[in-house]
């Protein structure tokens, strides 16, 4: 479900890379995209502490990035997918 939460992102938020283009969902209503990179930085914060990149951990990772910003929790992923790539080409 990475792909449409992806996409959901980018149709629902405004910002440089989204395009605000749907207005039926509220970006607090967004789920986070969450794939390997993601994931990983999430547990190396704290933020996760399930192992696997499944639903349950969508839901765990999108509800502690709501007590950062209720609003538009989702706000997060490109920069913890960022530093997952930064962190894995540094290796």
């Amino acid at each position: 479900m990475k792909r449409m939460n992806m996409f959901l992102r980018w149709m629902v938020r405004s910002g440089p890379v989204d395009l605000a283009l749907w207005d039926f969902m509220k970006p607090s209503e967004l789920l986070i995209p969450l794939d390997v990179h993601v994931g990983n930085v999430s547990r190396s914060l704290g933020l996760l502490e399930r192992n696997a990149n499944d639903y349950k951990s969508v839901i765990q990772l999108t509800d502690k990035l709501k007590k950062f910003d209720p609003v538009d929790p989702v706000k997060y992923d490109f920069a913890l997918f960022g530093a997952g790539i930064n962190s894995k080409n540094n290796k």
